[in-house]
């Protein structure tokens, strides 16, 4: 145990990196912006440390695929140089149609081997379990495969993995958003936990605590949501997809600086 105290106190700088599920899409913070579970492992590391004695920074940005993330965010997450760094990214790759896990595990390897080098430790993370998910249920074997892939490399570079695969509580549709693609806060609230977990915190909750039972559902009822629901997110999903637009467009990274909590 003492170990692992000395460990958590090296860890005084955080910077996230990665796409809509690290900026926290699902999860509303203050005014426009989003919390997500990146914001809230940043609170669970500041309170190993002395008040305003841990900086914080969150360049993830939404819609970003991993090549924009390696062009734009590890540069940046070099440079400031933090005890460690957050790494997710391809997922947006994958759910496209005709990519190849394998390439996308190539160069996500790649970008790692990179980060490693520059900063004190890099948390990679894996997929999630898609069977439950309409429409991404059909992509479990390439998010199975690439979740492989992360796995064989962060034993390559000693890297600790936020495995998401294994969190059965987020198979639970309470754990995400009404679009179905994003989590929800309890869902980023889980995930946060399963983090400072991986990273050898005593955390307040455990992460796969079963939810509170539902009343079952009629298949009327389920059908009429998921009508609803396609016709709210998915058709709007698709034609961003087919005009080559993303829902980053536009946005900046919501805390591109190492800044006191």
């Amino acid at each position: 145990m003492a170990a692992t105290t000395t460990k958590l106190k090296t860890i005084g700088s955080y910077a996230a990196i990665g796409d809509s599920f690290t900026e926290g899409v699902g999860d509303p913070g203050p005014g426009d912006s989003f919390l997500g579970w990146a914001d809230r492992l940043a609170v669970l590391l500041a309170d190993q440390r002395e008040e305003h004695d841990f900086r914080y920074a969150n360049l993830a940005v939404r819609g970003k695929l991993l090549d924009q993330i390696v062009a734009d965010q590890v540069p940046r997450a070099k440079a400031l140089a933090p005890d460690l760094v957050t790494f997710c990214a391809g997922g947006n790759d994958i759910i496209r149609p005709g990519s190849d896990p394998d390439d996308v595990a190539e160069r996500f390897e790649a970008a790692v081997a990179d980060l490693t080098g520059a900063v004190g430790q890099v948390m990679i993370t894996t997929g999630f379990d898609t069977r439950g998910v309409p429409v991404l249920k059909h992509l479990r074997g390439k998010v199975a495969t690439y979740s492989a892939h992360v796995r064989a490399i962060a034993d390559r570079y000693d890297c600790p993995v936020l495995d998401l695969w294994s969190l059965k509580s987020v198979q639970d549709r309470r754990a995400w958003d009404a679009d179905r693609l994003h989590l929800s806060p309890e869902g980023h609230t889980r995930v946060a936990l399963r983090a400072a977990q991986v990273l050898g915190l005593d955390v307040p909750a455990d992460p796969d605590q079963p939810w509170p039972r539902l009343r079952p559902r009629g298949s009327v009822d389920v059908t009429r949501d998921n009508i609803q629901w396609a016709r709210e997110y998915l058709v709007p999903w698709i034609g961003r997809r087919l005009r080559g637009e993303s829902s980053g467009d536009h946005v900046e990274a919501k805390r591109p600086d190492l800044l006191p909590l």
